[in-house]
């Protein structure tokens, strides 16, 4: 049963895989990767700004501290020559206390300052390789891109791609069914000649009655042609003989006509 687990899960992962691949931009994936570098580009930059805010409080913190040491000390002067020397010795007592805190406020800067610089020095370098990486980044996907392209059309000349096999096969699907009703129609048409297949409509006829409905109206052809000729022999035979009769008969002489006579008064 655990061999049996183990063969499907490394199936499963294998299948997985194969689709990851097949899914996968190496555009989309480099456009990622510099996203993220520029984000943690920002990072950087924004620890830099928020070493150098503090390094600069630290450094009003200074000033003012230095400002009230030497206020104290001056004020310890002025005690020590007015014969006050308990306020003297009070001021620099106090002195001193802000001298520490003085000490401590420059160790922290000094501490300050050089994470400023180290993380300067990153930012910059992280600046460089996002360039180089930008640069590397475009580089290879306008290689993708033209590769891509070049296959494409490979493919396209060779006949192997998806959008071409699909076209070649309905090229011939329709070559499938062209020939097919082509052999049907002549099927049919042999059918129809040797008078196996019945016309209900009564107007196709077979080779046998083709041919005697081409004897029958050539025989009434020669029929009214025989005809025609019968009438005009038979026309021209009555002219000859009108002609022949008055030709035999003797010509009457012309009537006199009545001439009006007028009687004498």
């Amino acid at each position: 049963m655990s061999g049996v687990m183990k063969r499907m899960g490394m199936i499963f992962r294998a299948k997985a895989n194969k689709a990851l691949d097949r899914a996968e931009d190496p555009r989309e994936t480099l456009d990622y990767s510099y996203q993220k570098q520029l984000e943690l580009l920002q990072k950087v930059r924004r620890g830099v700004a928020d070493v150098a805010t503090s390094r600069k409080r630290l450094e009003l913190q200074l000033n003012q501290l230095q400002g009230q040491s030497s206020k104290l000390e001056d004020q310890g002067r002025k005690a020590l020559a007015l014969g006050r020397e308990d306020l003297a010795r009070e001021a620099l007592s106090r002195r001193a206390a802000l001298q520490q805190q003085v000490t401590d406020l420059e160790t922290q800067h000094q501490t300050l300052q050089g994470e400023e610089e180290k993380l300067t020095l990153a930012a910059q370098r992280l600046q460089a390789k996002v360039d180089a990486f930008r640069t590397k980044k475009e580089t290879i996907k306008a290689t993708y891109t033209a590769a891509q392209a070049q296959t494409r059309i490979g493919e396209a000349f060779s006949g192997i791609s998806e959008e071409m096999g699909d076209v070649g096969m309905a090229i011939q699907r329709a070559e499938d069914k062209t020939a097919q009703l082509q052999a049907r129609a002549g099927a049919i048409d042999e059918l129809l000649a040797s008078g196996a297949l019945d016309d209900s409509s009564g107007l196709a006829k077979d080779d046998i009655q083709s041919e005697l409905d081409r004897l029958s109206g050539g025989t009434d052809v020669e029929l009214e042609l025989q005809r025609m000729k019968q009438e005009l022999a038979g026309g021209s035979s009555s002219s000859q003989q009108a002609i022949e009769g008055s030709q035999g008969q003797p010509q009457q002489a012309p009537q006199p006509t009545d001439t009006p006579r007028f009687d004498k008064q």
